[in-house]
């Protein structure tokens, strides 16, 4: 069966837009617990995620877990788990750190590069996808799965 995907809305914004585009993809995202974010190097998927964060009241430093695979923040009482999949040689890393549990344990779950992990993907999630338009301003499109 092909992937399902309904297109919400597609956005063109700078930095200084930032507050009201976290605001408008928690709103476009709503009943999903599993994001990806999708775009190249440097499109902003850290940042955009910061801002997310910080719109739900998460007052932890955010940083890419680049390095770390997962980071996790806390949001009121509830965590949100935010994963970096970048630096992934086999999708086996991801299941052998535990991201079927994650993403089952209905919580907020970012994933950044998703795309290293398609076999561990639940059949509904939301998509975020950055496109860099040029050096100060992105375009945002938002899917559902």
């Amino acid at each position: 069966m092909p992937d399902l995907e309904i297109v919400l809305s597609e956005i063109q914004f700078g930095l200084k837009d930032l507050k009201q585009v976290a605001k408008h993809t928690i709103k476009a995202a709503a009943g999903f617990t599993i994001w990806l974010l999708e775009g190249e190097v440097g499109a902003g998927k850290t940042t955009l995620v910061k801002a997310i964060a910080e719109e739900l009241g998460v007052t932890e430093t955010v940083s890419s877990p680049t390095f770390s695979i997962v980071n996790e923040y806390t949001a009121g009482s509830k965590p949100i788990y935010h994963f970096d999949f970048y630096r992934l040689k086999k999708e086996e890393e991801a299941y052998d750190i535990g991201v079927d549990e994650y993403l089952d344990s209905g919580n907020l779950c970012w994933i950044e590069w998703a795309d290293k992990i398609p076999l561990l993907l639940p059949e509904k999630y939301f998509t975020i996808k950055l496109e860099v338009t040029d050096p100060h301003s992105r375009r945002i499109h938002y899917a559902r799965h």
